[in-house]
């Protein structure tokens, strides 16, 4: 059963557009997925087994609290895969996530998740300087041009930040004002 969603996954790194729209739709449509119990809009196939489930779950709920359905992926042996399908209104997007803890750890963190997925998602559990976190983000969009989006979770807020939202001359001042806000 998981050898094929398995192999489901692993069509993703070779899809692009809406065929990998498509194909996201149609993982999270798979029936590996169920409900996980006690838990509102939260999917899950097989077990809780990755070691750091606690981690995906804590951000899973974030994101139901914001409007998301979660489905949580499994992790299958020899592909690179995200960790968590979002979806909203009929849009799926597939992210990395990324729990920040160390004061210093959030570049290290963004270049790990080159060649997973062009979505990542930052879990904010730590105090994390905004303009710091800033300049981070944008190296990470120059040194991945594959990039589309970088999410972060700080308590209840969610900030977006894509290729478009660096063409503004005042980035970094602008972020570092809504991360902190």
């Amino acid at each position: 059963m998981i050898n094929d969603i398995a192999s489901e996954l692993a069509k993703l790194h070779v899809l692009q557009g809406a065929d990998f729209v498509m194909q996201l739709k149609c993982i999270a449509s798979r029936k590996e997925f169920h409900p996980m119990k006690d838990e509102k809009n939260i999917f899950i196939a097989g077990g809780n087994q990755k070691s750091d489930f606690d981690n995906l779950l804590n951000a899973a709920r974030k994101a139901v609290n914001h409007g998301y359905r979660v489905f949580i992926l499994p992790n299958p042996k020899d592909i690179r895969t995200a960790d968590l399908i979002f979806e909203q209104k009929g849009i799926y997007k597939m992210y990395d996530l990324k729990t920040i803890q160390g004061k210093t750890s959030v570049m290290n963190r963004l270049k790990e998740s080159i060649g997973q997925t062009n979505h990542v998602l930052l879990n904010m559990a730590t105090d994390y300087h905004g303009m710091a976190l800033a300049r981070s983000i944008k190296k990470y969009f120059e040194l991945n041009p594959m990039a589309m989006e970088v999410m972060i979770f700080n308590g209840n807020k969610v900030i977006v930040v894509t290729p478009r939202s660096l063409e503004d001359k005042h980035f970094l001042y602008t972020f570092h004002k809504r991360y902190n806000k």
